[in-house]
């Protein structure tokens, strides 16, 4: 697997492929890819084109996709795996094992998993990095007014870290229940729960959290997926270190996902922000699948320079 240079479907949020997602995989593997992840994006007409043969193969699924929408009007990517709410909480594992039954039939050996959060949406604010901590949106509105230091940044910093640590003993709880349930199923079946970074502080896993959940496991059964833009992000607003990731997690990593940032705005391509690749390169294992996910705003040009980029810097062979 590690051989593969996956990109994901986030990059195929656009009119030009909607109705032609073998086009989409013709384009990016003319630039170098070798594999494709299917992100929770994609719809179940998409993911099923893309199951079947083509110039480049699937690598992975990013649950929960297929995306779709909940009765209750949601998308099923909203669902929320560590919530108290039982019935929530159900609903999430139901939405994950989808993707699992679907990785499974296609003969692949990894998902990725977003494990929920501290709070449910009521709880939180919604942005366009999507639903935040009331703190965290402050901290965001200051970030982007050029003002990181300071009372006022540090007050807010003090305060998101109390707000998520009232919840967070509940809540990962109902995470590890939640984890529990999927390795139960997805071991069987011999897909491999990759637990993701995440861009926002009130969501799971933090680092000693991560280690925690995939200490559980064998990396075969459930690990690690570094998501390089989130930690970047979480690292800018001055919550959590980014170099608390690695080595710490470097043996449990089954997967990565790559993208630059540029200020708080992740899912550049490679090139097009000011990520410091250094510590990537050298905390990334071998084994762990290198998935481009760059979003359907970077122009052509940047996405095809993006491998050639990473592999200058030791990111990529």
């Amino acid at each position: 697997m590690a051989t593969y240079l996956s990109f994901s479907t986030m990059w195929a949020q656009q009119e030009r492929w909607e109705r032609d997602m073998a086009a989409f995989r013709r384009t990016v593997a003319s630039w170098g890819f070798t594999g494709i992840e299917v992100s929770h994006s994609t719809d179940e007409a998409g993911l099923r084109l893309l199951m079947s043969a083509g110039e480049i193969p699937l690598t992975s699924l990013h649950a929960p996709t297929p995306m779709r929408r909940l009765a209750d009007g949601r998308h099923n990517g909203d669902t929320n795996l560590a919530s108290v709410d039982e019935e929530e909480r159900r609903m999430a594992v139901a939405e994950t094992l989808r993707t699992v039954e679907f990785a499974a039939s296609a003969g692949l050996d990894r998902i990725v998993v977003h494990l929920g959060g501290v709070g449910d949406m009521k709880d939180l604010v919604r942005e366009p990095s999507g639903y935040v901590a009331p703190p965290e949106a402050e901290l965001r509105r200051l970030f982007l007014e050029e003002t990181a230091t300071g009372e006022e940044v540090e007050a807010l910093r003090d305060g998101l870290a109390r707000w998520r640590s009232a919840g967070a003993e509940a809540a990962l709880a109902s995470a590890r229940k939640s984890l529990r349930e999927l390795a139960a199923v997805s071991e069987a079946k011999g897909v491999a729960l990759g637990l993701e970074s995440r861009l926002h502080y009130h969501e799971i896993p933090h680092p000693d959290e991560a280690l925690a959940l995939v200490s559980e496991y064998a990396n075969e059964v459930c690990g690690y997926w570094h998501d390089v833009g989130h930690c970047e992000v979480q690292a800018r607003l001055g919550m959590i270190d980014r170099a608390s990731w690695f080595p710490k997690l470097s043996a449990r990593t089954i997967g990565s996902h790559l993208h630059d940032v540029d200020g708080l705005l992740d899912h550049r391509a490679p090139g097009n922000g000011d990520v410091d690749w250094g510590y990537i390169a050298s905390g990334l294992p071998a084994e762990a699948l290198r998935v481009f996910e760059i979003n359907q705003h970077e122009p052509d040009e940047a996405v095809a320079a993006a491998i050639g980029f990473l592999r200058e810097r030791d990111v990529i062979e």
